[in-house]
């Protein structure tokens, strides 16, 4: 064997475990990337399933002639504005959760006063379709938590991929950001007061 192919050999080796070295880490950032995104796409249908809920809670309510038409005219605005709140997923910001988190606490807000509102209305607890609706909302609410939680467990997994080392080196030379979380809106961590003056 020629003295000078053993260096050559050494340069082919040593550049080859570097090119599979970058794109093991790339290979995997795109994978847990667009995880992270199918996670946010679920948190998204998880909210337009309780959108979707809310049309039919609101139509149920409207059937009460007497009912608070203030009430209801907060939740299908608050509705509206929670629906044109939309994300990229190609580029979850802070921001834009934060956004989409105050539109989803606006109409959070107004269904809860709406449920409080009802309160004042046998007839209308009594009904079976707004009973029904009333335990898939609650079912829902539960999925959305799930699904924010997920979210977040699977921008984690992205963000400490791009973040540890050597992986740095390489992510942001690659386009790979770090990816907001969903985070709970200010003062969320105290108790509600909550209000049963009628």
């Amino acid at each position: 064997m020629k003295k000078w192919l053993i260096p050559v050999i050494i340069i082919v080796v040593v550049a080859f475990g570097l090119y599979r070295w970058a794109v093991g880490i790339n290979n995997t950032a795109v994978t847990y990337e667009e995880n992270a995104k199918t996670a946010w796409a679920d948190v998204e249908s998880t909210y337009q399933r309780r959108n979707d809920l809310i049309g039919n809670l609101v139509k149920t309510v409207q059937g009460a002639a007497d009912f608070e038409k203030s009430t209801l005219t907060d939740v299908i605005e608050a509705r509206a504005k929670a629906t044109s709140t939309n994300i990229d997923p190609t580029n979850i910001t802070p921001q834009q959760l934060e956004a989409f988190n105050q539109a989803q606490s606006g109409l959070s807000s107004a269904l809860s006063r709406l449920l409080v509102t009802v309160e004042r209305y046998p007839e209308l607890k009594a009904n079976q379709n707004f009973l029904e609706l009333q335990a898939q909302l609650e079912g829902t609410e539960n999925r959305i938590n799930v699904a924010r939680d997920r979210f977040n467990e699977s921008v984690n997994t992205y963000n400490k991929h791009i973040k540890i080392f050597p992986n740095s080196l390489l992510a942001g030379m690659f386009g790979f950001d770090e990816m907001g979380r969903f985070a709970a809106e200010a003062g969320a961590e105290k108790a509600p007061d909550v209000n049963f003056d009628f």
